[in-house]
């Protein structure tokens, strides 16, 4: 493994908020450029130093070795800049601000490529593109970026339930075991919007996205029966379980792999996938029509999609990456947890979030008010 020890979960300042905050238009959130890009903005560009890397991701999310090897191989600088949430980062877009490479999750990706703020990709122009298209068919055409035009895939993961097996035994695989007695009062949500609200309708058998106000309201009484037993919401998934402020913690898959870099005693702890559906998702690299130096970009991509540094980046943020070759490499890692895999099967359940409407995303917004008001 990686001698570097990552520091607290990536997504622990993680805030799912509503449309309206980051000036999104209507009709699925679409974002309005702050000129309109022509064609030559759009178009794909060759993999070449173009100048130094503008890079704007979570933090600490790519391994340091892995950037000081780019910078030594083609004499460039990373000048990196980090977001907490994605509606932080849309916000930096839609005022204007520049960056070569960007991070966004599937929806918010989709977002992006819908409102003319992504630059295409071509396949042809990355070394090691056919590592993900050619062993991952699902990201050759995702819904989120029909033909990965806009995007390629960074990472993949679920979302389960972190427990602590030494003080309440084994749970059940079900999303109702966040109810359960023997760890009232030490059960966190994550404080994510589209999570809660997804793993209620999860539990009621509903989709993972309804918009719909009569699912919202089934969903928004179901957690009003949790919510006496909630320690509160966070998204600081591994401290808690590691602290035992937490003896449940609904959790992301990643970060539950990496608290193993924390835990003297893996066994104490678990992680389950609960058998009525997971959320998945995944952070795609993409460039922003307006990147200053996107050949730069499209090297530093090929530069991540090589063998030896998706090992090290796996290793160092304890997220899978959907490369050929890397299976392994996770397996290993989260063979304590490995529920934490992400199959096939699991990104074909349709259990992405999806971007509704205006009216929907509203409604959504309504939805967790109520559920963190109590």
């Amino acid at each position: 493994m990686s001698p570097e020890v990552p520091p607290p979960s990536r997504r622990a300042l993680l805030r799912a908020g509503a449309c309206g905050l980051i000036g999104a238009a209507a009709g699925g959130c679409g974002f309005m450029p702050a000129k309109k890009p022509d064609t030559k903005q759009l178009a794909p560009v060759e993999a070449r130093v173009d100048g130094d890397l503008v890079y704007f991701n979570w933090a600490d999310f790519v391994d340091p070795s892995v950037f000081k090897g780019f910078e030594k191989e083609y004499g460039v600088k990373v000048v990196q800049s980090n977001f907490d949430s994605m509606e932080g980062m849309a916000a930096k877009l839609n005022a204007g601000n520049r960056y070569d490479i960007i991070f966004p999750t599937a929806k918010w990706a989709q977002r992006l490529a819908r409102g003319g703020r992504l630059r295409r990709i071509d396949h042809s122009q990355l070394s090691h593109s056919q590592d993900i298209f050619g062993a991952y068919p699902y990201f050759a055409d995702p819904w989120y970026d029909p033909g990965s035009a806009h995007t390629v895939p960074f990472t993949a993961y679920k979302t389960g339930i972190g427990w602590r097996r030494d003080r309440i035994g084994e749970l059940t695989d079900s999303w109702r075991d966040l109810w359960s007695d023997r760890a009232s009062g030490k059960v966190f949500l994550l404080d994510d919007r589209d999570e809660v609200l997804g793993m209620g309708a999860l539990a009621l058998g509903l989709d993972v996205s309804t918009g719909d106000t009569g699912d919202l309201d089934r969903i928004t009484s179901l957690l009003g029966t949790l919510r006496p037993r909630l320690r509160g919401f966070s998204s600081d998934s591994y401290n808690n379980l590691l602290n035992g402020n937490a003896l449940i913690q609904q959790a992301w898959s990643g970060d539950m792999a990496a608290m193993l870099y924390q835990a003297k005693d893996p066994s104490v702890f678990g992680f389950e996938a609960p058998e009525e559906g997971t959320p998945i998702n995944t952070d795609c690299y993409a460039i922003p029509w307006n990147a200053p130096h996107p050949g730069t970009a499209m090297l530093f991509i090929d530069y991540m999609l090589r063998p030896e540094n998706v090992k090290k980046n796996i290793e160092y943020i304890g997220y899978p990456m959907p490369v050929a070759g890397s299976e392994k490499t996770y397996a290993d890692l989260v063979e304590p947890f490995p529920e934490c895999m992400v199959t096939q099967d699991d990104l074909k359940a349709g259990l992405f979030f999806r971007n509704g409407g205006s009216a929907a995303e509203d409604a959504r917004d309504t939805a967790w008010t109520h559920v963190k008001a109590g």
